[in-house]
C-alpha cells in the first residue's frame, strides 16, 4: 500500500499539471518516442541545476534542449548551417538532435560551459503537447541516475529517482512505455563536414544520405550526451559476444547468466534493450551476455549502448 501512496505522489497522465510544474521551476519526467526525459526550464537556471543534483550528473555535461518546432531554434542558435537545415527539415520531429553554435544568452548550466547548444524537437505526441502548452525550450536528459540505464516508462524512473525528487514541485509525466526506446542520434553541425557524436534512433546511413555523403564519424573530445566510454551500465556485468554460438559458449562459463539477443528483430531489441538490462538487475542476475548485432541502421546504436554498458565502470 505504502508504495502505492508513494508512486500516486509523483506520477500522473495530466499535462495541464505537467506544465503548470514546469513553469513553477519543478522538474517534470516527460515521456520521449526515445527515453523519459527529466525536464526543466531551459531558461531557469535554478531549475537546471536541479536536474544535475537529482541525476547526480557532472556539470560539465551539456544538456539537450527540446523545441516545441523547429522554428524555435533561432532563439538558442546564433547560427544554424545548411547541414543543420536539411536534417531538421527532414527529420523533426523525430530522433534527432543537432549541435549548433549557443547564443550567448544560453545559460552556461545547459551547455555545460560549452560555445554550443544541442537541439531536438521530439515526436512523441505527449511531449509534443507539454512542449507547445509551456511555449519554451525543455532542458531534458535522460531521466536516471547518471550514467545508469535509461528510463522507457514512467515506472523506471519512479524506481531510479523518486528518492531525489521533491513531492511538492516535481512530477512524473506517464505517457507509457516509449515507442524507439533508445536514445536520438546527436549530429554535431557546427563543422563541415557535420560529424555524428552518437548513434540513435536516426540510422547514420539516413544522415548520410540527407546530406549527400558530407559526414564524418565520431572523433575529438566528448562533448555530448552519451560520448563517455562508460555509459548505460546496469549494476549486472555485460558481457559482449558477435554471434548466438559464442554467447552460449561464454554464458556456460559465466555463473549465474543470461543471454540477451534480439538480433533477428533490431527494432524490438531497441525497444527492449533497457527493459531487459533493469530486469535482469532486480532478479539478481550476475552478468548478461549480450548478442551484437550488426553495425547497420539500429545496429549501430545499439552496438554502441551495449558497448558502453560492457566498459570498466569509473569509480
Amino acid at each position: 500500500m505504502a508504495t502505492h501512496q508513494r508512486v500516486d505522489k509523483f506520477i500522473t497522465t495530466d499535462i495541464e499539471r505537467a506544465a503548470d510544474a514546469i513553469r513553477a521551476g519543478g522538474l517534470v519526467a516527460i515521456p520521449t518516442e526515445t527515453v523519459y526525459g527529466l525536464a526543466a526550464d531551459a531558461s531557469n537556471a535554478q531549475a537546471v541545476q536541479r536536474i544535475f543534483e537529482v541525476k547526480g550528473r557532472p556539470a560539465d555535461h551539456p544538456l539537450i534542449v527540446h523545441l516545441p518546432n523547429r522554428g524555435q531554434i533561432s532563439h538558442w542558435s546564433a547560427e544554424v548551417s545548411q547541414a543543420a537545415e536539411t536534417l531538421t527539415a527532414a527529420a523533426w520531429p523525430g530522433p534527432l538532435t543537432v549541435i549548433l553554435p549557443r547564443r550567448a544568452d544560453v545559460l552556461d548550466e545547459v551547455t555545460g560551459g560549452l560555445n554550443t547548444v544541442g537541439l531536438r524537437v521530439p515526436a512523441d505526441h505527449i511531449a509534443s503537447q507539454l512542449l507547445q502548452l509551456t511555449g519554451i525550450g525543455l532542458a531534458a536528459p535522460s531521466a536516471n541516475r547518471y550514467g545508469s540505464v535509461s528510463p522507457t516508462t514512467a515506472g523506471h524512473v519512479h524506481d531510479e529517482l523518486a528518492a531525489f525528487l521533491d513531492p511538492a514541485t516535481d512530477l512524473i509525466l506517464d505517457g507509457g512505455p516509449c515507442a524507439l526506446g533508445i536514445e536520438s542520434t546527436i549530429v554535431d553541425c557546427t563543422i563541415e563536414p557535420a560529424q555524428i557524436l552518437r548513434a540513435g534512433g536516426i540510422p547514420a546511413e539516413d544522415v548520410e544520405r540527407l546530406l549527400a555523403g558530407q559526414l564524418t564519424g565520431t572523433a575529438g573530445p566528448a562533448r555530448a550526451s552519451g560520448m563517455r566510454e562508460s555509459h548505460y551500465a546496469p549494476r549486472c556485468e555485460v558481457k559482449l559476444a558477435d554471434n548466438a554460438a559464442d554467447a552460449i559458449a561464454l554464458q556456460a562459463a559465466t555463473p549465474n547468466s543470461e543471454i540477451l539477443d534480439l538480433t533477428g528483430d533490431l527494432v524490438a531489441y531497441a525497444h527492449e534493450l533497457y527493459g531487459r538490462l533493469r530486469h535482469a538487475d532486480q532478479r539478481g542476475v550476475a552478468s548478461i551476455v549480450a548478442v551484437l548485432p550488426g553495425p547497420e541502421g539500429l545496429g549501430l546504436a545499439i552496438r554502441d549502448r551495449l558497448t558502453k554498458a560492457a566498459a570498466p565502470r569509473p569509480r
